[in-house]
């Protein structure tokens, strides 16, 4: 803080001052302290005492609490007050009172008035003279008073003495800490003893206490004085502790700068010596020749073999000049490589030219040949439309339509193969994908209408996915067999595309239309024509075993409920579009084998027309059966009597279930004989009051597998096999000894040559039955047939056995 400067109030005092004159100012003889700092009394009055003052650090505050107050009275002339100003301090009013006697100065009070100097205490001038005069640091404050021995001439020709500033900063250092919590503890304790003593004195109420409680008063002033000292040194202190520790941070923080910038100076040197450790030449990436062809090729003024067969470096530098030679020349060769292919391609392009002018020619030259192909019966120009479409089908109908070309033209030529569909619906599905923004906007607008429709409920997606999945290829490949009689079964196969397998459907077509039987409905049928073609295959369920996964996303319960809409899976149809699906070992992914569909052409074939002629046949019989004629060729008429009494009555066909509950078929049901998908009939044969009822179990695959009967007999009771063995012994005629019945090949009159055995059996039967003696009247059945024997062994079975070309009948 440096030294403020004082001002002269021309109220203060009636002596005028030097500075107004112009008199020289003599130098300062007196000391200040105001808050610790060391202030020069800038004015000094010889005419008069003076009191000099300091300010108070606040207005209203008393003067005897005023830090580093200090003052001296003498004299007799008029006092006035010297305040020096200082920042940041409320000074006190300065007061002058010319009508107050000599040596009556007055001091201010505690509001800004005046107080006379002699009413303090001798104690209280005392105690603030030895505040000042004791100064720490061996500073010194004098007050020299206008009445004192000295005068102002001598002091005038005194010389000017050192000022000494005092300086509580520097004091700090010289101070010991834990002396000063000494002091301020005895401080505080004098403090609480004087306290209470004052306390203790007003108590009293005693007038002559008052100078003892200025005294203690004045006391505990000075013992405020030194706290706040001590209050300001612990400042100072706290203020040299954080100085000093920022500035050990600061050196702390340079050098860890300094430290990180070295880190990261090594750390770009090892940056540096990894680039150059791990660096990489460009000879290193090419492949040189060995050193051996090297030495052996290259020229002497490149392979210098005096020098490189001892230094790495020379022979690596050899070696990338032979290369580049090499290239050089690899580099002219390729050149001339260039211009020759350019030269080749311009001839190219001169044949293309050539060759597309000449496929218009061809084209007409196909034209004009048409009627000519027509006549000769060769048609290429729809055989290279077909195969041309052919490009568009998937890979199972696609080896199909191969392989069965391919039987048709070598080994089958009633086989015809064609192509069905839309071929443009075929390219669609191998597009590719149009851009994003198409399909951004095709989205948009998807959405819009969506907004405006009602959200489909999940039925109709469930429906929605289930036609996804379900769905078939466009094109279709059909074939066409014909038979000798012009009758034709028309197939055409289906690929779906989601579940990788193929369908059929069938059709017939007969050269000549068809006497309509009620009982042959099932015969033609599509869904039953080509039931177990192969043994077991029954085309209800789907060959790939991972459709049914499939099927359960989607909730399909079976592909059975689909067959009518979508055609039959049957094995034999994955086997003739080359596809395989082990059921031990499951694939992944299954592809379309040529030689599959091969191996099993020429069999399927030749079962299919088996099976289209055998139920073109049987169409004919039942139309013969339905009216109660049982035809029989003329090869099999020697298997049978001239004359057979008994007669068909009724010929129907039954359901499965019906069959199942007649009780003398449980046998037939439990062998396995009878499954849902055979067809079944029932067969009246009467004579007389007797009536056998034949229920007939036809095989999908007649007439490789023979018919199944069950009889029973309704005469005087119900005979059946179970408690009549000649009963059993005829069921025995018809399905253990059908070879007999068999006929011409293939053996389509199997059925009818049966079903007379069962007439001819029926009277043998009847005729060969002993006549009830309580019956009067001739016999019912006269014995028309010659038997050797009626009846042998102790089951007394009758002969069923007819012996041509002798005519009777015997036991087997």
């Amino acid at each position: 803080m440096g030294t403020p400067s004082a001002t002269r109030d021309p109220m203060s005092c009636p002596t005028p001052h030097p500075s107004a004159t112009g008199d020289p100012i003599p130098s300062p003889q007196t000391l200040i302290i105001v808050s610790g700092t060391p202030i020069q009394a800038p004015c000094k009055c010889p005419s008069a005492p003076r009191i000099t003052a300091v300010w108070r650090s606040h207005p209203r505050a008393p003067l005897s609490s005023t830090p580093g107050f200090f003052c001296e009275l003498g004299g007799d002339h008029a006092p006035w007050i010297n305040h020096a100003p200082v920042p940041g301090a409320t000074p006190t009013r300065r007061s002058h009172a010319p009508s107050a006697p000599c040596g009556s100065s007055r001091l201010p009070g505690p509001l800004g008035g005046a107080c006379s100097s002699r009413s303090l205490s001798p104690s209280l001038r005392a105690v603030l003279c030895c505040s000042v005069t004791s100064l720490p640091g061996g500073a010194e404050a004098r007050v020299h008073p206008a009445g004192s021995a000295m005068s102002s001439e001598s002091s005038k020709k005194r010389k000017p003495k050192d000022v000494r500033y005092y300086s509580e900063e520097s004091e700090v250092d010289l101070r010991d800490p834990i002396k000063d919590y000494e002091l301020y503890r005895e401080t505080c304790q004098e403090l609480q003893r004087l306290m209470a003593e004052i306390q203790e004195l007003k108590s009293r109420g005693i007038k002559e206490n008052a100078s003892e409680i200025d005294e203690r008063r004045v006391q505990s002033c000075v013992h405020f004085m030194t706290l706040k000292k001590l209050n300001r040194l612990a400042h100072i202190r706290l203020k040299k502790g954080r100085d000093q520790t920022h500035e050990a941070k600061q050196k702390v923080d340079a050098y860890h700068l300094q430290l990180q910038n070295l880190l990261y100076e090594v750390m770009h040197l090892q940056k540096e010596i990894t680039k150059c450790l791990e660096f990489k030449s460009k000879h290193e990436e090419i492949e040189l020749v060995s050193l051996e062809e090297f030495y052996k090729e290259a020229p002497p003024e490149i392979s210098r073999p005096a020098i490189t067969l001892t230094e790495p470096h020379q022979q690596t530098l050899a070696r990338l000049d032979w290369e580049l030679e090499q290239r050089k020349r690899l580099a002219e060769k390729y050149k001339e490589c260039l211009t020759s292919k350019e030269k080749i391609l311009k001839e190219i392009e001169v044949k293309k030219e050539y060759l597309s002018s000449l496929q218009p020619r061809l084209n007409s030259i196909m034209q004009a040949s048409l009627p000519v192909q027509e006549y000769l019966f060769m048609p290429f120009d729809q055989a290279h439309k077909q195969y041309e479409t052919a490009r568009h089908l998937p890979p199972p109908l696609y080896v199909l339509f191969v392989q069965a070309s391919a039987y048709g033209q070598a080994c089958d030529k009633k086989l015809v193969v064609a192509i069905e569909g839309s071929v443009e619906e075929a390219k669609a599905l191998y597009k590719p994908p149009e851009d994003s923004q198409d399909d951004e906007s095709d989205s948009d607008a998807e959405e819009e209408q969506t907004t405006k429709r009602r959200r489909p409920t999940l039925g109709v997606q469930l429906d929605d996915k289930r036609k996804e999945m379900l769905k078939r290829h466009p094109l279709s490949v059909t074939l066409d067999l014909k038979c000798k009689d012009d009758n034709m079964l028309h197939l055409t196969f289906h690929y779906l595309m989601n579940l990788n397998v193929m369908t059929v459907k069938a059709k017939v077509t007969t050269a000549v239309e068809m006497t309509t039987a009620i009982s042959a409905g099932d015969l033609l049928s599509p869904d039953s024509l080509l039931n177990c073609l192969y043994p077991g295959d029954h085309g209800r369920k789907t060959p790939n075993p991972a459709n049914q996964f499939q099927f359960d996303k989607v909730g399909i319960l079976t592909l059975s409920d689909y067959v009518t809409e979508l055609g039959h899976p049957y094995v034999w149809v994955q086997k003739l579009g080359g596809l395989h699906f082990p059921k031990d070992q499951p694939q992944h992914t299954v592809a379309a084998d040529n030689s599959l569909s091969a191996s099993h052409m020429e069999l399927t074939v030749k079962l299919l027309r088996s099976r289209l002629q055998s139920r073109l046949a049987l169409h004919k019989q039942f139309a013969s059966l339905e009216h109660g004629v049982v035809p029989v060729s003329s090869e099999c008429q020697q298997l049978f009597p001239t004359k057979i009494v008994s007669r068909l009555v009724k010929w129907t066909a039954i359901p499965y279930e019906d069959y199942a509950e007649l009780p003398y078929t449980k046998d037939v049901i439990e062998a396995g004989l009878a499954e849902d998908t055979h067809l079944y009939y029932m067969a009246l044969i009467e004579r007389g009051t007797a009536k056998l009822q034949a229920a007939v179990v036809l095989n999908p695959g007649y007439s490789t597998l023979p018919p199944v009967f069950s009889l029973c007999l309704n005469w005087k009771g119900e005979r059946n096999s179970s408690n009549d063995d000649n009963i059993r012994a005829m069921e025995s005629e018809v399905n253990v000894y059908y070879k007999e019945l068999w006929g011409p090949k293939p053996g389509y009159q199997l059925l009818t040559n049966q079903l007379q055995r069962l007439c001819m059996v029926l009277d043998v039967y009847l005729e060969t039955e002993p006549h009830d003696p309580s019956v009067e009247g001739p016999k019912e059945f006269p014995q028309e047939k010659m038997c050797l024997r009626l009846v042998r062994g102790p089951l007394r079975l009758k002969p069923f056995k007819f012996n041509y070309p002798q005519g009777f009948f015997s036991h087997r």
